[in-house]
């Protein structure tokens, strides 16, 4: 269902029941890293017009890999990474589950 290189592809299925019997199958909850225990790629220093999916294709190859560099630094709102020219952003290498 999800490409290997999803933030979601290694979390286990699970399913509900509804009330007629229904299941409906989901992915488990997703728990964010704790950024500094991340590895180090590189880190970026925000320029004027930045935006993640910009600082993600230049040091990543993948703009919608954004989401990478928010676990890195510990964020819920992505665009507040951004916000202001100047801020350090960790930049943590890709880290894909094998195909098995």
């Amino acid at each position: 269902m999800f490409d290997p290189t999803s933030r979601y592809y290694a979390l286990d299925n699970t399913s509900y029941v509804d009330e007629h019997g229904h299941h409906i199958t989901y992915k488990q909850r997703r728990f964010l890293p704790q950024g500094m225990q991340m590895p180090l790629l590189t880190e970026v220093t925000v320029m004027a017009g930045d935006r993640l999916d910009l600082i993600a294709a230049r040091t990543l190859n993948a703009p919608d890999h954004f989401w990478r560099i928010c676990d890195a630094n510990n964020a819920m709102n992505p665009f507040a990474l951004t916000d202001q020219v100047g801020n350090v952003l960790r930049i943590s290498p890709p880290q894909f589950q094998e195909l098995t």
